[in-house]
């Protein structure tokens, strides 16, 4: 791969990292579902999340998907630091 692509696949996965990690953050917090920041971050991560939420055993008012979300992604750009050095 060239290196603009890697970049632009690492940027990619940070930025979805910092979304799962702020949903989940925001779930400490009253927040408003009206607000439009809270509707964008439920649009671009309930689509990561909603799979592993139907696979996880639920634990109560623990929800663990965002963590396994976070593994994933993380891995991801693991693989593609290691493709862009080849």
């Amino acid at each position: 791969m060239s290196d603009p692509l890697v970049t632009l696949f690492e940027i990619v996965l940070y930025t979805l990292i910092g979304l799962v990690v702020a949903r989940s953050l925001m779930t400490w917090f009253p927040v408003s579902h009206d607000n439009d920041f809270v509707r964008f971050l439920q649009r671009a991560t309930e689509p990561l999340l909603a799979p592993f939420r139907r696979i996880l055993p639920s634990l109560g008012a623990f929800d663990l998907s965002g963590l396994f979300v976070v593994i994933l992604l993380s891995m991801m750009l693991a693989a593609v630091r290691r493709a862009g050095d080849l």
